[in-house]
C-alpha cells in the first residue's frame, strides 16, 4: 500500500526515486540512440579517406545524392513498397484486432497464434516465404496440382509483390497489437448509445469505432512503415533487381564499398524523408480525421 501523508493522501515518490526510475531510459536514449544519431550526422559531412571518421568536412556526399537520379528512384521505390506494405498490413490487421476486441471468445489463443511467428528467427520466416514462392515451391506445386497452371511460374518470386507479401506477413503483429489496444480503450457505451439512437452497425463503426481507433491505426502504421523503408534482408532474399530498396544501398556503402561517410549521408537523408512523410500523415489526420 502507498504511504499516506498527514493529509491522508498518498505521498508521491521522491525526486531521487523518480530520477532512479528515469536513469535506465535516459542512458539508453542519450548513450545509444542520440549518440549514434549524432555520430551518423557528423560522419555524413566527412571525406572518405579510408580512416574511421574521415578527414575534413564536405558537402560532397549530399551533392552526389542530389545530382545522381539513381538514389532518388531507389528512395521513391522504397517509400512506395513500404507504403504498400503498411496499407496491406493495416487493412488485414484491423479486422483481426476488431474481432479480438469485440467478438473473440478464445482471445488468449488467438493472440498466441498472432505472436507465434516471433518465436522463430526473422530470416527463417523470410526463407519460408522464399520456399513457398519459388519456381518449384509450395504455391506453384499446389496450383499445378489443382489444374490451375500447366507449368511453374517465375512471376511469384523476385518481384516487388513478393517483397510486399513477405514484409506484410512479418510485420502484421506490429499493427494488430496497437490497433487492439486502441479498440479496447473505446467505451462500449458509445456504440450502444449510437445504436439506441438508430444508427446502423456500419454507421456505428464508421462514426464511432473507426475514428476513436485511429490513434492505434496510425501507431501501427508508423511502426510498420519506418522499419520497412530501410529493410534490406527481404528484398535481397525474395526480391530482384526491380525490388532493390534504399537499405540495400546503405548496407553496401558500409560493407563492400567501405564508404562510411556516403552511407551515413544516405541514411541521414532517408531518415529526414521518413520524418517528412510521418509529419505529413499526422497533419492530414489532424485536418481530415474528424470528418470520418
Amino acid at each position: 500500500m502507498a504511504d499516506l501523508g498527514t493529509s491522508g493522501q498518498p505521498q508521491r515518490p521522491g525526486s531521487a526515486f523518480r530520477a532512479a526510475l528515469m536513469l535506465p531510459g535516459s542512458v539508453v536514449t542519450l548513450g545509444l540512440i542520440l549518440f549514434a544519431l549524432g555520430l551518423l550526422a557528423i560522419l555524413a559531412f566527412r571525406f572518405n579517406d579510408g580512416s574511421l571518421f574521415g578527414a575534413g568536412f564536405t558537402l560532397g556526399n549530399f551533392s552526389i545524392l542530389a545530382t545522381e537520379p539513381l538514389y532518388g528512384r531507389v528512395i521513391l521505390r522504397s517509400l512506395t513498397i513500404a507504403g504498400l506494405v503498411t496499407a496491406a498490413t493495416v487493412v488485414t490487421a484491423y479486422p483481426v484486432a476488431y474481432y479480438l476486441s469485440f467478438h473473440a471468445r478464445s482471445r488468449a489463443l488467438i493472440l498466441f497464434l498472432v505472436t507465434l511467428p516471433f518465436w522463430t528467427s526473422y530470416l527463417l520466416r523470410v526463407f519460408a516465404w522464399k520456399i513457398v514462392l519459388a519456381y518449384n515451391g509450395v504455391l506453384n506445386s499446389g496450383l499445378i496440382a489443382a489444374g490451375l497452371w500447366s507449368e511453374p511460374s517465375t512471376a511469384l518470386l523476385n518481384t516487388p509483390a513478393a517483397v510486399v507479401l513477405t514484409l506484410a506477413h512479418a510485420y502484421a503483429p506490429f499493427a494488430i497489437l496497437p490497433i487492439l489496444v486502441s479498440l479496447d480503450a473505446i467505451p462500449r457505451s458509445l456504440a450502444e448509445a449510437a445504436a439506441d439512437l438508430g444508427a446502423t452497425p456500419f454507421t456505428v463503426f464508421r462514426r464511432v469505432i473507426l475514428p476513436n481507433s485511429m490513434p492505434g491505426v496510425l501507431a501501427g502504421a508508423v511502426v510498420v512503415f519506418v522499419p520497412t523503408v530501410g529493410d534490406y534482408v527481404t528484398p535481397a532474399l525474395v526480391g530482384g533487381p526491380s525490388s532493390t530498396m534504399i537499405g540495400s544501398l546503405i548496407q553496401a556503402q558500409f560493407g563492400k564499398a567501405q564508404d562510411w561517410p556516403f552511407g551515413a549521408a544516405l541514411a541521414l537523408v532517408v531518415m529526414l524523408v521518413i520524418l517528412a512523410v510521418i509529419l505529413l500523415v499526422r497533419q492530414g489526420d489532424r485536418r481530415f480525421g474528424s470528418r470520418l
